[in-house]
């Protein structure tokens, strides 16, 4: 495409996008027009003005022909700098075609607008197929359901009171309120009413938006906490309940343990979870997760990728020396969100995650290597390889090697660097300072994608785990190794891209 067409087309989804909205509207972030070098190139992040904290992400939809994804913006630092009462956060609001490339709308919800802050919620559709959101409004101690008004969703209705009735039908006005969800469910809608440690969340459901009708707590009273290695009552936050196949799936956090997840059934109007999982092993270095639904069945995910990964009951199993909030500040945006996931389940009925399949489209320089002997107790350094925007693509014959794996932004030597290993017998991936569950099976290759972003780096293995994890490197340290202890290590195929930013060229504002 020429560039005379590609700054039309820019022009008219910039004019699209500024489209008549609130006069309460804040304003578009932009990138900066000379962002440091030392910025993540194809993660979503927050651009300014402002810092995104927390930076979760929220409300996310596929609605004529663009994706909407909202995340948590402005701190507490600038929000003490305006005039008058601090009433909470804004939400950011970027659209895409494909989920890689965005573009930054007005913002409109918050404060402002809809008289309270924004904070944790989710987005659904209506039985007549509108988009609408449900969420806590920050400083009023309730949840709130609102409507699109406009096909851009720039402009929304005003917002409508959460409250359900009890039994006798007298409205419960004591209930304490905290982050919900909404789904449809045989025609009926459920929302769920998440609750702090010291309280259940509970279950609500209505046929109009209107009327609530208290149900109770939403675990079931079979919940097998033996069964699922966690207690009912750690505590669930930011939650996005949906159906995937003929199961039920609830991705939230709790803020001790991280971002985590059930797969169960909905049974008598409860959830029965029959598995817990986790996502993150380092405190709150992926959390608050968000999904939608693609047009072609996908269930595809995202969660706020912090630098916080030694604090809380979620710790790693052994002391980090860095400390990643310290030495990071500065050289990343804020706001991060993980690679988009896409979500599955395989035909045992536990969960698949892999990275987005239109995140190929930033590929480019391939560089393949095949049929490779890693001699045991050696090193090998991958020649004509390195830089620190790069997906990778390890195939290895069924490990055998007591210790493998391979490090990457390593020096000329293979050493120092960023470690992803593991050994046969093994029943953990390691990735840098993390040890998420992983096992092969016997005879089972090992498959390992690897996304390198500048300071973050993203791990799936055999599309039955994922890690993101972060690192300090010297600008110098660039390369790739592969290293086998106690055996060889046979390399089936090891592909290598840099990878494109999926953002504008400085001061252009618009991807």
């Amino acid at each position: 495409m020429d560039a005379s067409k590609t700054l039309l087309i820019t022009v008219l989804i910039t004019s699209a996008f500024s489209a008549p909205v609130s006069k309460a509207a804040d304003v578009t972030p932009t990138m900066p027009k000379n962002p440091p070098e030392s910025w993540l190139t194809y993660h979503l992040a927050h651009p300014g003005p402002g810092h995104a904290v927390p930076g979760d992400p929220n409300p996310a939809f596929f609605w004529k022909g663009r994706y909407h994804l909202h995340y948590i913006y402005k701190d507490r630092a600038a929000r003490k700098k305006e005039k008058g009462r601090d009433l909470g956060p804004d939400w950011g609001h970027v659209s895409s075609t494909d989920m890689v490339h965005w573009t930054w709308h007005p913002t409109v919800l918050g404060p402002k607008r809809m008289g309270h802050g924004m904070f944790s919620g989710t987005g659904f559709f209506t039985k007549e197929g509108k988009p609408g959101i449900i969420y806590h409004g920050k400083s009023s101690s309730k949840n709130w359901i609102s409507y699109a008004l406009d096909d851009h969703l720039n402009q929304w209705s005003e917002p409508e009171l959460v409250l359900p009735r009890d039994k006798d039908g007298k409205d419960i006005t004591e209930m304490s309120y905290f982050d919900p969800d909404l789904w449809i469910n045989n025609g009926v809608y459920y929302a769920l009413n998440a609750r702090s440690s010291s309280e259940p969340p509970v279950i609500m459901k209505s046929n109009n938006l209107k009327d609530w009708d208290y149900i109770g707590e939403l675990l079931h009273p079979d919940f097998d906490e033996e069964k699922l290695g966690v207690g009912r009552d750690e505590d669930i936050s930011c939650p996005n309940m949906f159906k995937m196949g003929d199961k039920w799936v609830l991705l939230c956090i709790s803020h001790d343990l991280g971002c985590r997840y059930f797969i169960g059934d909905f049974k008598d109007e409860q959830f029965l979870p029959e598995q817990h999982g986790m996502m993150n092993w380092a405190a709150w270095d992926f959390f608050a997760p968000e999904s939608l639904l693609t047009p072609d069945g996908r269930r595809v995910m995202w969660s706020w990728c912090t630098t916080v990964v030694s604090k809380k009951k979620n710790t790693v199993p052994r002391e980090i020396e860095i400390d990643f909030n310290e030495v990071l500040a500065g050289k990343i945006q804020t706001g991060i969100q993980s690679l988009p996931r896409e979500l599955s389940l395989s035909d045992e009925g536990t969960l698949l995650i892999k990275p987005l399949r239109e995140l190929k489209k930033l590929r480019a320089d391939e560089k393949t290597f095949k049929d490779i002997t890693v001699n045991s107790d050696t090193t090998h350094l991958l020649e004509g390889i390195s830089g620190d925007t790069m997906e990778l693509e390890l195939v290895l014959e069924a490990p055998s090697a007591k210790e493998f794996g391979l490090k990457v932004l390593c020096d000329q030597d293979g050493s120092d660097g960023f470690t992803i290993s593991s050994g046969k017998g093994s029943k953990n991936l390691n990735v840098g300072y993390i040890q998420p569950p992983f096992e092969l099976e016997d005879g089972e290759d090992l498959t390992l994608r690897i996304f390198i972003d500048k300071h973050l780096i993203e791990v799936f293995a055999n599309d039955r785990q994922a890690a993101v994890a972060w690192h300090d490197y010297d600008a110098d340290d660039l390369h790739i190794s592969l290293f086998g202890k106690g055996g060889d290590l046979i390399v089936k195929r090891f592909s290598a891209w840099q990878i494109k930013s999926i953002y504008p060229k400085a001061g252009s504002g618009q991807k």
